[in-house]
């Protein structure tokens, strides 16, 4: 994923903080014992999200330890105790969408990325196929597998547009999300969710490198659609973030309403302001 759901850490308080943080390191201990002490490198902010909010749904932290931190020994560390599969999901969703970024980095990246990614794919393939098989997440690399195979086919389309490109990334945590829920109504709560988050992570990303994109001549459905304009932008992020904030409350969140709340209302918005700061100074310094 790309590390786009982030807190605003001078609005939470200390104990929120501190409560984020030990899920931070546990998904980050998780990745390790799972797959490798390498894959902890992969660690994001997306999948810490991912994690705690599966955790709050499912009402499964079981409180908090101190130990080690196996990256710094010399340092102490809380971790969040899960007692369900909310970790597990998280670090091999981490490790499966690690692997189908490599993909798509040899697909269509500059000579030096691919070749990062020709090195890395092998230990990556690895430890996807161990996710598969001794994890039994078949689909949720099946549902991974899709998105990237629908990303290549609208890229490739002359009718691509802003909404079809975002549409498999948001397929994607819809589906994702939709597997959580526990009654019909939930489902398309989640999946309304799920659709909508990932859209705005889709379109955030592709904002994010607009000017990149335009100087090596890489795709944006910004730039295809002819949709460059800040304000524009701005308007179709926030259209997104505000459709999953909508089906975000409808969720019954408990554990860590706090922290979530943070990121939706606060966290995120700080995020996507950057992002379209930092594209006006662009625009303005041609």
């Amino acid at each position: 994923m790309f590390g786009y759901l982030q807190i605003q850490k001078s609005e939470l308080k200390v104990c929120e903080y501190d409560s984020y943080k030990a899920i931070y390191c546990g998904l980050c201990k998780q990745l390790g014992k799972d797959y490798s002490f390498l894959t902890r490198f992969i660690l994001s902010y997306d999948c810490t999200f991912y994690a705690m909010l599966l955790m709050s749904v499912s009402r499964s932290c079981k409180g908090f330890v101190s130990k080690r931190c196996i990256c710094n020994p010399l340092k102490k560390c809380n971790f969040a105790l899960c007692n369900s599969d909310s970790y597990n999901k998280a670090a091999a969703f981490s490790v499966i969408s690690a692997y189908y970024k490599l993909k798509d980095n040899i697909a269509d990246s500059r000579l030096l990325k691919k070749l990062f990614s020709y090195i890395s794919l092998p230990f990556f393939s690895h430890w996807r196929k161990k996710a598969v098989k001794k994890r039994g997440y078949i689909e949720l690399d099946n549902i991974v597998s899709d998105m990237l195979s629908m990303q290549f086919e609208d890229e490739a389309s002359d009718v691509s547009t802003i909404d079809t490109s975002a549409h498999p990334t948001a397929l994607m945590l819809a589906k994702i999300f939709e597997r959580e829920a526990e009654t019909e109504i939930d489902r398309r709560v989640y999946y309304e969710f799920g659709y909508h988050i990932g859209r705005w992570i889709y379109l955030i990303d592709a904002a994010d490198d607009l000017n990149k994109d335009i100087k090596n001549k890489n795709y944006n459905p910004f730039v295809r659609a002819n949709k460059t304009d800040c304000n524009y932008i701005q308007s179709v992020l926030s259209q997104s973030l505000a459709r999953a904030y909508d089906a975000y409350n409808l969720m019954n969140i408990i554990d860590f309403k706090g922290i979530l709340d943070n990121m939706f209302l606060l966290g995120f918005p700080a995020i996507q302001n950057k992002v379209i700061s930092k594209l006006k100074t662009e625009v303005e310094n041609e």
